[in-house]
């Protein structure tokens, strides 16, 4: 399979949530569906960006939009982070420990360590200062640390409205980038 481009038709993949098993996208996709793909639940501006998706989930429900956040993390890991932060959130996350959903739509690595942040460390450090600030530190270290991000949107019958695969850690939309979007 090649990446995934506007106007293709989203796989009905097969997935578990931190806390439903055996779930299909054509299942949940209602409306337009956001498969928000980060990393895993112990990084630390991942777990924030989750935060901040959370804390303004409503805009995305007035826009007749939900969430899907994809990790590489494992069940265990998401329902321990959440409960140790005492913290319920309004949509779901994707668990995908093999990382068969970012294999299959070729959400690639970066190639190191030092690619993954080329030419955006001090982002990522703001980025990371205002995770601290919030009370998120580093967690377990889940899957490829040097996973890229990617972000879709599709609609009920799964067509992609929009695809972006980051270059880096920090190419990603805004979350006011994204309600423009839906």
């Amino acid at each position: 399979m090649s990446r995934i481009q506007i106007n293709d038709t989203m796989p009905d993949f097969a997935f578990n949530t931190a806390f439903n098993n055996h779930l299909h996208l054509s299942q949940v996709a209602k409306g337009k569906t956001i498969l928000w793909v980060l990393r895993y639940i112990g990084c630390t501006v991942c777990r924030y960006d989750v935060h901040m998706i959370a804390k303004r989930y409503s805009e995305f429900l007035e826009k007749g939009a939900q969430v899907y956040v994809v990790m590489q993390s494992d069940q265990k890991h998401v329902q321990n982070d959440l409960a140790s932060t005492n913290t319920t959130l309004p949509f779901e996350i994707i668990c995908d420990p093999e990382m068969k959903i970012y294999n299959m739509l070729e959400i690639n690595p970066a190639e190191s360590m030092e690619a993954l942040a080329d030419g955006v460390l001090d982002q990522l450090k703001e980025k990371a200062s205002k995770a601290r600030e919030a009370g998120f530190s580093h967690g377990d270290y889940e899957g490829n640390e040097q996973q890229l991000p990617a972000m879709f949107i599709v609609d009920e019958d799964r067509k992609v409205l929009y695809a972006h695969y980051a270059e880096n850690i920090m190419d990603m939309p805004s979350i006011d980038e994204v309600l423009e979007k839906i």
